[in-house]
């Protein structure tokens, strides 16, 4: 689909009740329907209190299989501070304590405007639970030859699997979501809200170019072959964002990870005033910055020494711990 979707398509709000889970339908995904009453929780994975948000692992009541289940509290929207949102009549407040010019309350504002942004992996493996899961982090430097030995190697073994990247680029699944679809096989691609984004607050717009082109696995492939590529999905990326959601050029963060969460060549377009995830240096590499590097050495990122983080639970820890690049930290019981 391309972007002809309505702002109210793409922008409204979502079912509180229920969540749908791809599952066959008529183009060949998958379609299920599941409520969270029927979860049932078995762990937390991980709840980080800074940034609001908990993993939790279970299962749905007569179904089969691992569900996660990840919640995170939305960001204040600016046009729900009046007195139709925040402050309006039927907002409560329950004391905690006053003393002097000081209080200390909860509030409890309209429902409407006190969701939850909910995520269902279901069912999920032990790669997700491992993704999801709080564990300690450690930076590798890797040469290009670490890359070839160890790391492609590792990739081409246990890369989680596209079909959901395809699902969509082939207009399969979540084309509801679209925000811009460029068709060109070479240099186009597919514009979507990243699903850590609700879609609804601009202080925290996320959203994924996904290329269409197929074989791009990550940041090492590219080379100056790609830069009409990279040009277009910048410069239309940006284009479209500000045509949508007026929000300009100069303040989006636009940029690729190292190592990615999927293997097929995305970037990420975040506000610049959103501490999105992955946005630090260890990770993340500006667009602007890597097609700079390209264009000064068309093989650079072939040749170069990159930082990627990797977590303990990561399977692609062992096999660096097992030649000697990485060592577990050991806690006392």
């Amino acid at each position: 689909m391309s972007d002809a979707n309505s702002e109210n398509d793409v922008l409204g709000p979502p079912s509180l009740k229920k969540i749908k889970i791809d599952k066959q339908n008529e183009n060949g995904v998958d379609d299920i329907q599941l409520e969270l009453k029927d979860f049932i929780p078995v762990k937390i994975l991980n709840n980080n209190t800074n940034r609001k948000t908990v993993c939790i692992q279970g299962t749905f009541k007569d179904k089969t299989g691992v569900a996660l289940v990840l919640l995170e509290k939305n960001a204040f929207k600016e046009e729900d501070l009046d007195n139709k949102g925040y402050f309006s009549e039927n907002t409560k407040l329950r004391t905690f304590f006053k003393n002097d010019i000081y209080g200390n309350f909860v509030c409890f504002p309209l429902p409407e405007i006190n969701g939850v942004k909910t995520t269902i992996i279901y069912p999920a493996t032990e790669k997700h639970i491992a993704k999801f899961s709080q564990q300690e982090v450690h930076i590798i430097l890797e040469t290009p030859e670490l890359y070839e030995k160890l790391t492609l190697p590792h990739i081409e073994k246990e890369q989680f699997n596209l079909q959901w990247v395809y699902n969509i680029l082939e207009g399969k699944s979540e084309q509801d979501r679209v925000i811009h679809d460029n068709k060109c096989e070479r240099e186009g691609f597919v514009l979507v809200p990243d699903l850590k984004w609700d879609g609804l607050t601009k202080e925290t717009l996320y959203l994924l170019a996904i290329v269409r082109q197929r074989g791009i696995k990550s940041l090492r492939d590219l080379n100056e072959t790609h830069l009409g590529l990279l040009k277009r999905v910048r410069d239309e990326g940006k284009k479209t964002i500000f045509s949508k959601y007026k929000v300009p050029g100069s303040q989006l963060r636009v940029y690729l990870h190292y190592q990615p969460s999927f293997y097929h060549l995305h970037v990420h377009f975040t506000y610049l005033r959103h501490e999105a995830p992955g946005i630090y240096a260890e990770k993340s590499h500006l667009l602007d910055t890597v097609i700079d590097n390209i264009e000064m050495m068309g093989n650079y990122y072939k040749n170069a020494t990159l930082p990627f983080t990797i977590r303990e639970m990561d399977t692609i820890f062992n096999v660096y711990e097992t030649n000697g690049h990485v060592e577990r930290i050991k806690t006392d019981k």
